[in-house]
């Protein structure tokens, strides 16, 4: 085995990349040595490390993001009858998983072209007596106005969950994002700052809801295959309806590498956004959002452009397409999915007025200036 590598591709310029390593590797290779692979003393380290990391009382590992998103609104009560108030411009799941519990989503508007974060004063605009929750988005790794949403929700009884997928490591006036709702659920999916492949954490400083989060993990089951198979337990019994949402021992090993790296790729992030940012931003009618807001240390999960209006950006990212240079778009709001056109609706004039425009840029710590600049010189070349 050599020295830490990307891994290979055939996009020039990928949109996300992950370093393989002998670190990695031997991480892994120990886990199946061991001959235990299910949720175990691995999954138990990460998740004391992780919350440590965040300087949350609690880490819960599960098998994914959504699973994250999907037990933390059942852990906090949301059922049948109850609206929970969400961003449109955001990964599907958030949606879904609110849906699966029995409640309605309530879609709510972003503050506008430099903020894709939610508006606070639209979240409180769609507050009804029927509202249980809000889940709060960190688009892109960028905080949300947290103390503006704390607000809203104790004046109207909201429980604030964090949908933290894109934030770790990322602080809202010095707080972890995460850690400052009830609950924050975090994704390690490939692309993500602290990849693992599939995986997820919730983070929490409630006692009685990291009791219930685990309990939801496995089945409902009051101990696991990991207690009995050590001789700690010999049955168990079924206090709730639960799920399989756990994490296996060798991705548990790979999020602890990760994590030791996540400072740094973090940082590798910045400088990336930045360069990007100095070309491009005010550039060819191109705009940046999330310029530095004083309070807000963002972690750059995603490189956002949003094009000049009119631009046809299926040719945009075509042209960058054929010159090696991968692109997506984060996101096609929910609002206009046909699963959620149904719903009871609300105007949400900042996400559509930005749908069309934004462009999701090549971003991962490994990125060199060289192909910084050949997706800048491609994409002005492009418009």
């Amino acid at each position: 085995m050599g020295e830490p590598g990307l891994t290979e591709s055939r996009w020039r310029v990928p949109l996300a990349d992950v370093v393989v390593g002998d670190e990695l590797v031997e991480a892994v290779l120990d886990v199946v040595r061991s001959g235990w692979w299910s949720m175990g003393p691995r999954v138990e380290e990460f998740e004391h490390a992780f919350a440590d990391f965040t300087g949350a009382k609690h880490g819960v590992a599960v098998a994914n993001g959504t699973a994250a998103l999907h037990l933390a609104l059942i852990a906090a009560g949301c059922g049948d009858g109850d609206e929970v108030v969400v961003p449109s411009l955001n990964f599907v799941a958030a949606a879904n998983t609110i849906v699966h519990t029995g409640a309605e989503p309530v879609f709510c508007d972003i503050a506008g072209p430099g903020d894709l974060n939610l508006d606070p004063r639209d979240l409180e605009s769609a507050v009804t007596e029927r509202t249980k929750a809000v889940v709060v988005l960190h688009y892109g790794g960028y905080p949300c106005d947290m103390g503006a949403v704390l607000e809203i929700a104790g004046r109207h009884g909201l429980v604030v969950l964090e949908d933290a997928a894109h934030a770790p490591g990322a602080k809202y006036e010095g707080r972890s994002c995460g850690t400052i709702g009830a609950a924050g659920c975090f994704s390690f999916f490939s692309n993500k700052n602290l990849p693992v492949g599939e995986g997820g954490m919730i983070v929490t400083d409630d006692d009685e809801l990291a009791g219930r989060l685990r309990l939801l993990r496995s089945h409902g089951m009051t101990t696991l295959t990991w207690d009995r198979h050590r001789g700690h337990a010999s049955g168990y019994d079924v206090l709730v309806p639960g799920f399989n949402y756990r994490l296996d021992e060798m991705r548990a090993a790979t999020g602890l590498v990760q994590l030791r790296r996540l400072p740094e790729e973090n940082r590798a992030r910045a400088a990336v956004v930045a360069r990007y940012r100095e070309s491009l931003d005010g550039t060819s009618g191109l705009t940046m959002p999330f310029d530095t807001i004083e309070g807000r240390e963002p972690v750059h999960h995603l490189a956002v452009v949003l094009l000049p209006e009119g631009t046809d950006r299926d040719q945009v990212r075509s042209g960058l397409a054929e010159r090696g240079i991968q692109t997506s778009v984060h996101y096609s709001p929910i609002h206009g999915f046909s699963a959620y056109r149904s719903k009871p609706s609300r105007a949400l004039p900042e996400t559509d007025a930005v749908a069309a425009r934004l462009l999701t840029l090549p971003l991962y710590g490994g990125l060199a200036d060289e192909q910084v600049d050949a997706v800048v010189e491609c994409l002005l070349y492009t418009l």
